[in-house]
């Protein structure tokens, strides 16, 4: 194929592929990143047929890893990350010791020199950025106090990989007795360099870049500002790494965070959110390419050690630390779960080990089995956290069906923004209603404004009895992913006492997509906003007359 082609050959390829495998995943009930994973393993060089471009693949999830990170940033202000360092940075370093330690014994009983086996055991103490905020995306965990800690637990690690991608080649360089220096003089540089960042982006970054925001949206061009966010997350990046050695994702994630003290944050991350569900799929399909199965039939039993060190090893650290520093068991659960694969910085590390002969190929390719299996088993890990999280709110709490509330309730699904505004209007009004949620966080607000509420997903059988739809007037979907949105709406209708169904939607296409799956009305919030403007309108003085003058 002529190079000039590559680009087009892996996306479309890879995009294809990708949708293919990702769908059939999700019909088996699977998640759709082992879809995507499956896709990267057909076009790698591994596989017979088309073999992707080795080099333009990871470049393309380098960039889905920087707008994913820009978008956390988005969605976490430097308060989220000053609150959470008292367990981010000791937490985050104590449980990189021991899963560095855990590679370095088993790299000894397989025989590996002391500097092998440490970066071996390193590359497997670093979870992936793609991986761990997926999960806390579709858990719906993100902007909850365990994700907080989550991030900032991933940015504490990403500070120490920065350092370990610096220091590596100077081990490997030093062979004299000046050895000592010469790392001193690395670990200095590094450490100014980033320090040097972070103060540059506190200091200017924090004005300038919302204030550019704003001067940028007041021009009311929707194509310039969009391109703004896009020139702030990939500039900032790329400008960390070239001036200051820092990472792409530490440097998107910074971008995103001052970017986010704007009043027009909430939009920017709006606008970038289909580059980045795009580019991260690619990032999957790039993992895929890297991996050879035939090493899960040569060495079954060194993957199962490599596999154990990261989904045990690792996160039995993580709890270990969480629960010492005084937190809850769920908290510490969702932690170490979080942390429970190894991703991006794992291939880099190892790849730059083997290329300066510190680390051979069979250390790398299982640093590579072990993270596709990680990343495999990781979706399941949070579902048996989430049933188990299920299970334990409803025994904690009466059933609902025990203590019904008055007859004739709304069914108030959804506790977000949307749904707290509404509940505060219906608590007003006098009307009776339950809230469902997934957040423990949202049920736990819920509850302390005096609302009953249920934890867990209205789409379950269990959930839904414990919520008692029986008793109930009516349902309002305030959950904003439409597709979430149409199973639940879909499930309250085809329940054994169905009941009317309220929801809410973004679009004309979300609107049909929700009365499809049988909602009797659907609101779309611009529709809304025009007939709660034109009331106010027809109210102002020059026109309260026309309302109320006879016709005819």
């Amino acid at each position: 194929m002529p190079h000039h082609t590559s680009l087009i050959a892996i996306l479309c390829v890879g995009f294809v592929l990708a949708f293919v495998f990702g769908l059939l995943a999700t019909r088996l009930r699977l998640s759709p990143i082992v879809g995507y994973l499956f896709a990267g393993v057909l076009v790698g060089p591994h596989t017979p047929g088309f073999v992707g471009d080795q080099t333009l693949a990871p470049q393309l999830a380098e960039i889905g890893v920087i707008l994913l990170m820009f978008g956390v940033g988005l969605h976490f202000s430097m308060r989220d990350l000053i609150s959470v360092r008292r367990i981010a940075v000791p937490g985050a370093l104590v449980q990189m010791a021991a899963a560095t330690a855990m590679g370095w014994f088993l790299g000894t009983r397989l025989g590996w020199s002391d500097a092998e086996g440490l970066l071996f055991g390193l590359s497997l103490s670093v979870a992936s950025t793609v991986v761990l905020l997926r999960a806390l995306d579709s858990a719906r965990l993100l902007d909850s106090e365990r994700g907080r800690i989550a991030v900032g637990w991933l940015v504490v690690e990403d500070l120490a990989m920065v350092l370990a991608l610096v220091l590596v080649p100077a081990m490997a360089a030093s062979a004299g007795p000046d050895t000592g220096s010469s790392l001193g003089a690395a670990l200095f540089a590094t450490l100014l360099k980033v320090g040097g960042f972070i103060a540059l982006m506190l200091i200017v970054g924090r004005r300038v870049l919302p204030w550019m925001l704003e001067r940028v949206a007041g021009t009311g061009s929707r194509e310039l500002f969009t391109l703004f966010v896009l020139a702030c997350a990939m500039g900032v990046a790329f400008g960390a790494a070239e001036l200051f050695g820092v990472s792409f994702a530490l440097g998107a994630f910074f971008a995103g965070m001052l970017l986010n003290e704007s009043p027009f944050g909430h939009k920017a991350a709006e606008d970038s959110l289909p580059l980045r569900d795009a580019f991260a799929v690619l990032f999957f399909v790039s993992v895929g390419m890297l991996f050879d199965p035939m090493i899960l039939v040569e060495q079954p039993l060194e993957v199962l050690e490599t596999l154990a060190i990261i989904v045990v090893g690792k996160s039995l650290a993580a709890w270990a630390v969480v629960r010492m520093l005084g937190r809850t068991n769920e908290i510490a659960l969702t932690i170490a779960a979080s942390l429970a694969q190894i991703g991006e910085f794992s291939f880099i590390l190892v790849g730059l080990g083997v290329s300066l002969g510190v680390m051979g190929e069979d250390a790398r390719d299982l640093v590579l089995a072990g993270a596709i299996l990680s990343i495999m088993l990781n979706p399941l890990l949070f579902a048996l956290l989430a049933r188990r999280q299920q299970r334990k709110a409803a025994a904690a709490q009466p059933s609902l069906v025990d203590a019904p509330p008055p007859l004739e309730y709304v069914l108030l699904i959804g506790y977000g923004r949307v749904g707290i505004k509404l509940a505060d209007l219906l608590a007003r009004d006098g009307v009776p209603f339950v809230v469902v949620d997934t957040d423990a966080d949202r049920i736990e607000a819920a509850r302390s404004a005096g609302h009953q509420a249920v934890r867990g997903n209205a789409a379950d059988d269990d959930v839904l009895a414990e919520a008692a739809p029986e008793h109930a007037a009516l349902a309002v979907v305030t959950v904003p992913d439409p597709l979430e949105a149409g199973k639940v709406v879909q499930h309250l209708k085809s329940g054994p006492t169905p009941i009317p169904v309220l929801a809410r939607a973004h679009s004309d296409a979300g609107v049909k997509h929700l009365l499809e799956r049988g909602a009797d009305a659907a609101i779309l919030a611009e529709h809304a906003l025009a007939h709660s403007l034109s009331e106010m309108v027809m109210s102002a003085p020059p026109y309260r007359k026309m309302r109320t003058a006879p016709q005819g």
